[in-house]
Parts: C-alpha cells; structure tokens; sequence
C-alpha cells in the first residue's frame, strides 16, 4: 500500500510539474531524497516522464499528424507549410540536444543532484524566467517562427540535466528571449519534449518493473499531464508566467532554510 501511495503522489507530481516550468526532475528529487526517504529509481523517474509524455501525445496528436505529413511532402513533395517547417525544425533540435544532453546527464548528474544546486537551480532560472517574459515582445507566433529561434529553443533542452531548472523552464526562457509570444513557446516546448521523453523511454525500457505501483504511477501521471496542458495554454493566452517564476523562487528558498535548519 505505501508504495502505491508513493506512486500516487510521483504521478501527480510528475504530471504537475513537468508541463509547467517548475522542473520535474528537481520535485521528484526533493520529495523522494530531501522532503521524504524514498527510493525512486532512474527507469521510475522516466517512466513517469512517459505518463506526460503519453498526455503530450493524445493532446497533440492531430497537431503531430499533421506536423509527419508536412514533414513527408516537405522532402517528397517539395511542398512548403508550417507543419513540414515545425517538423523539420524539431528533427533538427532534436539530434543535436539529445546527444549533449545524453553526455552531461551520464556524466554529471551525480555531482548536480544535491538541494542547495537544485535550491539554487530554481531560483536562479525563476528570475531569469520572470525577468525574460516581463521584458520580452511577442513578435513570432507558432507560424512564423525562423528556423534560429525554432533550433535555439530545441538546443537550451540541454539544461535540463541540471536538476531544478526544468526543460520547459528553458525553453520557454530561450524562446521569450527570441520574442516568440507565450502560446508559441509553449506548444513548441510540448511537440519539442516528445522525441527526447521517448528515446528516453525506448534507452529504460529493459530496467523497467512493470508491478502495480509502477502501472498507477505512469497512468497518474499521464491523467494529471492532460489536465495540466490544457490549463496551461488556456492560462497563458491572458496571463505571463510570472506565478511560476514566483513559485520557483519561494520553493528554492524553502529548500535553503530546511536544509540549514536540519
């Protein structure tokens, strides 16, 4: 029971957190190592990750539909549209981020994974997320973002290995940066994350143990991730993403007085 319990509380953590720029990888950590002592293993960690990845798909699955079939005439047909750009934009992020990302995780994440870096982490990349978005124009939209601003976006994935700072907290920092508006950003990020969570996925998927805690984590996950989405982008039509840059200031900060306090 307790470890479906855990389980329970992962998925929705999970869920929450890695649609939102909050950073996923830095709240699993906190509650399975620093707030509570329990063991969550990497293949869990990614199994979980493929519970969103999951709610990403079946949220976007027209949206994919249309970005493999734009990407198909694109080469075959020469015929040019947003999808066959976006497509081809994402192919080519993609490759060179998973590779750096692959590297830096094997190597460091050891050495990255302690509170005070992934304190440090979440208040360091809030600030830069709310100074950014405050500051930032919105010239680009989904249909008219280049080629740089698309392939700069795809590459800052690669902070991600650092705990606390959060894949979609950088992309999205990038990408207001490159003065693509917030409901660009955002269903980049998203279509962005599905090839890297599922070579991810496909790399873990031997080391997996497939038992109940383990199924109710994943579907967890997955449930609270298709609510996420669609929260966020209904939430960012009318609003900035300075509440989340709040939050990951205040919850740095709580890290900080609880790992001194202790």
């Amino acid at each position: 029971m307790t470890e479906i319990i855990q389980a329970i509380i992962l998925g929705v953590v999970q869920g929450l957190t890695e649609l939102l720029p909050v950073s996923s990888s830095g709240h699993l950590y906190l509650i399975s190592n620093f707030f509570f002592d329990w063991t969550i293993s990497e293949s869990f960690d990614i199994a979980l990750h493929f519970g969103t990845l999951m709610a990403i798909c079946i949220f976007f699955f027209k949206d994919w539909i249309e970005l493999i079939k734009g990407g198909y005439k694109k080469v075959i047909k020469k015929e040019d549209s947003t999808e066959g750009r976006i497509f081809w934009y994402i192919v080519a992020a993609t490759i060179p981020a998973g590779i750096i990302g692959l590297i830096f995780d094997h190597y460091l994440e050891e050495y990255l994974t302690k509170p005070l870096i992934v304190a440090t982490a979440l208040i360091v990349m809030g600030i830069l997320l709310y100074v950014v978005d405050k500051k930032s124009k919105s010239e680009a939209t989904y249909e008219n973002m280049s080629f740089k601003q698309a392939f700069l976006i795809g590459i800052s994935q690669v902070l991600a290995f650092i705990p606390g700072v959060s894949r979609s907290g950088a992309t999205i920092t990038v990408g207001r940066a490159l003065k693509v508006d917030r409901v660009a950003v955002a269903k980049y990020t998203f279509l962005l994350s599905t090839p890297i969570v599922f070579a991810a996925t496909i790399l873990k998927i031997m080391e997996f143990e497939f038992s109940l805690a383990f199924f109710i984590g994943v579907f967890t996950s997955f449930l609270v991730g298709l609510v996420v989405i669609k929260f966020l982008m209904e939430f960012i039509k009318k609003r900035s993403f300075k509440i989340f840059a709040i939050y990951r200031v205040l919850l740095g900060l709580l890290v900080y007085i609880v790992y001194f306090v202790r």
